[in-house]
């Protein structure tokens, strides 16, 4: 089980964990729809996961998540478990 809200740190090494030998997952039709609007791709959102910061966690909505960013991009994530996040939203800055 999976205890949040978990720091900064723990969020990047899981996120790492997850994009090796986990499973990534995009809300419906929310996030797409995020993504197309952007014109941003799912290789855009995975390279934020591999090289952005993490920041610290928001209660929203009755779940923990985590603002991954780089200095152009922004995704929102929710961890499942340790072994599935979603990403929630994503958008350019």
């Amino acid at each position: 089980m999976l205890s949040e809200p978990l720091r900064p740190t723990e969020a990047k090494r899981l996120i790492h964990s997850i994009l090796k030998d986990g499973f990534v997952s995009y809300s419906q039709p929310h996030a797409i729809d995020r993504l197309n609007k952007h014109g941003m791709s799912t290789t855009d959102c995975t390279n934020i996961l591999r090289g952005g910061t993490v920041e610290e966690a928001e209660h929203e909505n009755g779940e923990w998540r985590y603002r991954v960013h780089t200095g152009k991009m922004t995704v929102i994530i929710r961890f499942g478990d340790e072994t599935e996040l979603m990403i929630v939203t994503a958008w350019r800055k």
